[in-house]
């Protein structure tokens, strides 16, 4: 049909109006073209409408952006590196001389390839250190800290001692000349 508007109504039987053209309606309904016709409502499916697929929530969140960067860079790599490693073998069986450069490319994409896989673990390390876990509120560990940092707090505060001057403005202020 592409761009033409369809004007149709439901006493044309199937058939719609193209800019002045008759033109008969499919006979085999496109899964991407809404249906029209007397078996169709606003709102409802066709009795044999099956979706392509169904939307399902995600089981895991998404990889953090720089996490995800590594893990992209790092399955290229190895990717690289074992297509290197079946043509270096493929080489070898053919008696190539490219068989040498591509067996020490391999050992070095292996080597490279290693680093790939520890900078994605690297990398989620620090983000994970960086941005902290997810806790919940209520928390032990939080509360342990929240109460440790109180007591050096005023331990600090004890060691002070009573004959600090304090910021309190006005009396007991030392003026600058």
């Amino acid at each position: 049909m592409g761009t033409a508007e369809r004007r149709g109504t439901p006493a044309d039987d199937g058939a719609a109006e193209v800019t002045g053209v008759r033109v008969p309606a499919p006979a085999a309904p496109d899964r991407d073209v809404p249906a029209t016709g007397p078996d169709t409502r606003a709102g409802e499916r066709p009795s044999g409408y099956r979706p392509l697929w169904s939307e399902e929530p995600a089981r895991r969140r998404r990889m953090p952006d720089p996490v995800r960067t590594a893990a992209v860079r790092a399955v290229l790599v190895v990717a690289v590196t074992l297509i290197m490693a079946m043509v270096a073998f493929l080489c070898t069986l053919a008696e190539s001389w490219l068989a040498f450069p591509m067996v020490l490319g391999s050992v070095a994409g292996t080597v490279v390839a290693t680093w790939g896989v520890l900078d994605v673990w690297v990398t989620r390390q620090v983000w994970n250190q960086r941005h902290g876990v997810v806790s919940v509120p209520s928390s032990t560990a939080r509360a342990m800290r929240r109460e440790r940092r109180r007591a050096r707090r005023q331990a600090r505060a004890a060691e002070r001692g009573p004959g600090r001057i304090g910021r309190r403005g006005g009396a007991g202020q030392l003026s600058h000349p």
